[in-house]
């Protein structure tokens, strides 16, 4: 009677998962799955982010605590991650319910990262397509200032003023042509948040063009990604590779390599230092997002993810490594050429992008085809990133209302209706106080401490509800290998410990948000920030204390019955050999 139940429950359970992957799609191959994964790893967290962040604490030193981080935190969970969308079948929104029900809020909170991605980051993408569009001009705009968004401030780009071509100087006010032209010409900023101005019609276009390239590369889900991504996802290294040899071959690149590289060992004292490499490896990594349980759910059940996700960890790094060198070359060059300290001129963020390498180029021989090519680059590294959060956010949605929204049609006008939704907020981006709302949500939307939070809870549930022996028979079913001891520790132990060490010293050394280090934001805006920021967990436990008080029984029964997995989950071999054992004792009997 048993056996005939357990083959009933495996013949139910192998009927739903083909059911599930004739309506959600699958990759066609493997090489599809790893080049979205990797476009969706590699992006701007690793062009303008690592570098900026290795030169900033320690340079050769800042490695220690970011391989550190890697190994303990980003490469476990990056596993998990992938492993957990392959065995469910099931985006994180519904992965999470099957896995531990208490727990479901992980996927509903999980997307509200992949939420700000969409309405914040195709905003990144209009800037660069707008500067794409004006390289092509027969003298780059931000280098003279004979035009009409220039001031009388204004430092010709190839002046040799040191720092006066590079930042404004208390004595005079003087700024430099590259820095005018993005603020005054791509932005035409206004004074604060406060004051939205008017709106920037080319930046307009070119957001509308960006989302429609964003819909019908994701309107057929895998099937229409996993073709693009052959472009947008290796075309981005060749680029890559022809910036690096130009890099190294410019005079001054070896100071700006030694400027990046060099250890500073005294720096490793500072907690800010360790901060840094946890955000950067949690953000490059996409945890906690549930991109990753999204990808790795259109694979069959019998690819080896174990081994797939530990390369693709090794890639990304990798790449990180590399690209501090295509920046620093850069740097090295300009620093030299301007008579200037690299600190002058290294900036963070969307300033190395659209301030610092911009004025890079346009030292160089041939200024218009290097900057065409690095902002076709960064249009792609985006466009990948931005692919898998619609990706993400959309078939989650339809993984909840799976019987409304596979049918045909259903799911390319939900696409249509959400990317519309998306571009009409952008549209507030595109007005002149739009930067400072980018600014905010980029600063608290993505807040390391709710990154923090979330893989802290993601492990528990895995390592001690879950647990993480059944994970690796999981992996091992599925990979036929199975996973190092190792990870069983980080999921149980070393995981949780570093994110909730990272969480409270991130609370402590926290410093609210200032625009260029000038503009202060007023108190609403601070406010709403930190409500974008705890969202996300707060979400996650209040699911799970409403699942809990409305579930039926005792508040014991209650908790034993939502930490059990769902009986439609796979059987994995050691499952059913326990089956069939119990099967062959009752016939015994």
């Amino acid at each position: 009677m048993v056996m005939v139940q357990a083959n009933e429950r495996m013949g139910e359970v192998e009927q739903s998962a083909v059911e599930d992957l004739s309506e959600r799609g699958q990759w066609s191959n493997k090489v599809e799955f790893l080049l979205t994964v990797t476009g969706n790893m590699v992006g701007l967290g690793n062009l303008w982010r690592f570098p900026y962040l290795c030169f900033k604490n320690g340079g050769g030193a800042f490695l220690i605590p970011y391989i550190l981080f890697a190994v303990t935190c980003g490469v476990p969970l990056f596993v998990l991650d992938i492993c957990i969308g392959q065995y469910t079948k099931q985006s994180a929104a519904t992965s999470w319910g099957r896995l531990c029900p208490l727990a479901e809020g992980l996927g509903h909170g999980g997307y509200i990262f992949a939420l700000y991605t969409c309405i914040s980051y195709n905003i990144v993408l209009a800037w660069a397509l707008f500067y794409l569009i004006a390289s092509f001009s027969s003298l780059l705009p931000w280098i003279g200032c004979g035009n009409l968004w220039n001031t009388v401030n204004c430092v010709e780009l190839v002046s040799n003023q040191s720092n006066m071509a590079i930042n404004r100087t208390q004595e005079n006010l003087s700024i430099s042509a590259v820095i005018e032209f993005w603020e005054g010409r791509v932005l035409n900023i206004s004074p604060g948040i406060e004051v939205l101005g008017k709106l920037n019609w080319e930046l307009f276009f070119c957001l509308l063009a960006t989302w429609v390239a964003c819909y019908f590369c994701t309107w057929k889900g895998v099937k229409s990604t996993g073709k693009a991504v052959y472009f947008t996802a290796i075309f981005p290294y060749v680029i890559l590779l022809v910036l690096l040899l130009r890099g190294l071959t410019l005079p001054g690149a070896l100071q700006g390599i030694k400027y990046y590289l060099y250890p500073q060992p005294s720096r490793l004292t500072d907690p800010q230092v360790w901060i840094d490499a946890a955000t950067q490896i949690f953000f490059s990594y996409s945890l906690a997002s549930g991109v990753q349980i999204v990808l790795g759910s259109y694979s069959h059940y019998k690819n080896n993810s174990y081994r797939d996700s530990i390369w693709l960890c090794v890639v990304n790094s990798g790449t990180s490594f590399a690209a501090g060198f295509v920046v620093f070359s850069v740097l090295g060059f300009m620093a030299e050429k301007l008579g200037a300290d690299i600190e002058d001129v290294a900036l963070p963020g969307p300033g190395l992008a659209f301030i610092t390498y911009p004025q890079a180029v346009a030292m160089m021989p041939l200024p218009q085809l290097w900057s065409a090519c690095f902002f076709i680059m960064f249009i792609l590294l985006v466009l990948d990133s931005q692919f898998v959060g619609i990706e993400l956010f959309v078939s989650s949605v339809i993984d909840i209302f799976p019987n409304v929204l596979r049918r045909p049609y259903k799911r390319e006008l939900f696409l249509l209706f959400f990317c519309t939704a998306c571009f009409c907020f952008q549209i507030l981006l595109t007005t002149q106080g739009g930067v400072y709302i980018f600014q905010l949500i980029d600063y608290y939307g993505f807040n390391g401490a709710c990154y923090f939070l979330m893989c802290l809870i993601e492990t528990l549930v895995i390592g001690w509800s879950f647990g993480a022996d059944r994970m690796s028979d999981i992996i091992e079913d599925m990979c036929d290998k199975r996973p190092s001891a190792f990870f069983k520790y980080c999921w149980c132990y070393f995981t949780p410990l570093m994110c909730l060490g990272s969480f409270i010293f991130y609370l402590a050394r926290y410093t609210p948000l200032v625009y260029n280090n000038v503009y202060i934001y007023p108190d609403w805006a601070y406010i709403l920030g930190w409500l974008m920021s705890s969202f996300p967990p707060v979400l996650v436990i209040t699911w799970g204390v409403v699942k809990l008080f409305t579930h039926s029984g005792t508040l014991k029964q209650s908790f034993k019955s939502l930490c059990t997995p769902d009986d439609k989950l796979p059987l994995t071999r050691k499952q059913r050999a326990q089956l069939q054992r119990n099967e062959t004792l009752m016939t015994g009997i």
